[in-house]
């Protein structure tokens, strides 16, 4: 599978920005979001990904098609306990089903190397399927997870 992962620069954020549009739309199946005035979801707060350190926005591409972004932030950095969070992750669904997503999730593990916490509401069972699929593949089964309220999380070492 020819396909490509790289680092969004601010010059991509219009890209970025309307992609997120397209995620937000796939997980309103799961929270209650609704349009603005404007036909719009409300605006991502996607500035603090080149304003604020460490953020890594990414950009996927499949066959020189860009199929969807990851998100990904570096939590507690000034503590003891840092871990990187994948804080959004989104193929286009005309894209999923294909296993690019289980070859971006390892890769990105791979690039950013340390303690990984990947959490997911509780609602959104598909994404609970998806992650705890590809990180239990990632890890040879080397994870645990945490059940919360509102939520499930993987941890790992990268």
């Amino acid at each position: 599978m020819d396909y490509e992962i790289k680092i969004a620069t601010l010059e991509h954020k219009e890209i970025l920005s309307n992609l997120l549009q397209f995620y937000i739309y796939d997980f309103s199946e799961f929270m209650e979001l609704q349009f603005e005035a404007n036909g719009k979801y409300a605006n991502y707060p996607i500035d603090e990904y080149w304003s604020k350190d460490p953020n890594y926005p990414y950009l996927i591409s499949l066959n020189g098609k860009i199929v969807g972004f990851v998100l990904v932030k570096l939590k507690n950095r000034e503590e003891d306990d840092a871990y990187f969070s994948i804080a959004e992750f989104f193929i286009a669904k005309k894209y999923r089903r294909l296993g690019l997503g289980r070859l971006v999730a390892k890769d990105i593990f791979d690039m950013h190397q340390g303690k990984w916490e990947v959490y997911q509401i509780d609602n959104n069972k598909p994404a609970q399927l998806f992650w705890k699929k590809a990180i239990e593949e990632y890890t040879g089964g080397k994870f645990t997870e945490r059940i919360e309220v509102g939520r499930r999380t993987q941890v790992f070492i990268s």
